[in-house]
């Protein structure tokens, strides 16, 4: 198939767009590139590759891109609560905006894949797993952003959306603003982290596997359209405190504090059910631990701090 991704160099589009090639798909590969990151250049000898410099915005340079697309994966995000907090404008325009466009312009059968977030869920319920039935409160206008795009493509109908989990892992294009992510590196690189609000609960999912959901949702496209998913691992509701009791099974020197007094200003707190995806067939490759021995690995290579989104 012909698959139209926006944000195609971000931290997940990274890691999809080469997946998609190697499946045998065309892609056209959509990117502001606004970090100025050069995450493509180990796929740009493929011939089933386009890469455009544009923004998903540009409703002209979306019906040329679409006109001839069998679906779209709109990942073009200003990603993450902090980020969208500082840019409310521009993240109304790219979360929520340039989804009703990509909506209006398609053809009803044009598929859409989207990746929302399970941070709509907000609060959750202690000890009761979050499921897509669970009502949505998000309380991030980063969340409230994803909630209505997905509620719109929903809608629409013939498309998927999938609720991620807490993304982390090494990408092309790689985020140390994500939990996971931060958590090892300041374990690496700090020996320490000061924790508020240690009991928040959080579900995690490697960035490979996000790609995997991707690819699975695409191949059975039928059998899941018009419903949402959520993708996380089922082993990995954890807390913070439980996160950091994990990292420093392998960064044994790691010392992780709770504060006393202060508050984390990310109120999420939840544990999900990955059940629904996990009856169609998907299962996640990636565990935790895998996962952190990776960018434990990574963090060799990476002592810097301008891979973050804020």
């Amino acid at each position: 198939m012909k698959i139209l991704v926006t944000g195609a160099a971000g931290y997940i589009g990274s890691v999809l767009v080469p997946r998609l090639l190697a499946e045998g798909h065309q892609v056209i590969a959509l990117d502001n590139f606004m970090y100025n990151q050069s995450s493509l250049l180990d796929v740009c000898h493929h011939e089933g590759l386009v890469i455009v410099r544009g923004d998903t915005r540009d409703r002209n340079l979306m019906v040329k891109l679409m006109k001839n697309a069998d679906g779209i994966f709109p990942l073009a995000c200003l990603t993450g609560a902090p980020l969208c907090a500082k840019e409310p404008m521009a993240a109304q325009a790219i979360l929520l905006d340039a989804i009703k466009m990509i909506l209006e312009i398609r053809s009803k059968e044009q598929m859409v894949i989207f990746p929302t977030t399970n941070s709509g869920y907000g609060v959750g319920e202690k000890g009761k797993h979050c499921t897509e039935n669970t009502p949505l409160r998000p309380i991030s206008l980063y969340g409230k952003l994803k909630v209505d795009a997905e509620n719109a493509i929903l809608d629409a109908g013939n498309g998927i959306t999938l609720r991620l989990a807490t993304a982390f892992g090494i990408s092309p294009r790689m985020r140390l603003d994500l939990l996971v992510n931060d958590f090892t590196y300041r374990a690496v690189y700090d020996k320490f982290v000061v924790l508020f609000e240690a009991h928040f609960n959080r579900n995690y999912i490697h960035v490979r596997d996000i790609s995997k959901a991707f690819i699975h949702a695409l191949n059975n496209f039928d059998k899941m359209k018009n419903q949402p998913y959520n993708v996380g691992l089922s082993d990995a509701n954890l807390t913070k405190l439980q996160l950091c009791q994990e990292i420093k099974k392998l960064v044994p020197d790691f010392y992780f504090v709770e504060a006393t007094i202060g508050e984390d200003p990310d109120k999420r707190d939840y544990i999900v059910s990955n059940e629904k995806i996990e009856n169609t067939g998907f299962k996640a490759d990636v565990s935790l631990q895998k996962g952190l021995q990776e960018l434990i690995k990574g963090y060799q290579v990476i002592k810097r701090n301008q891979f973050a989104n804020i």
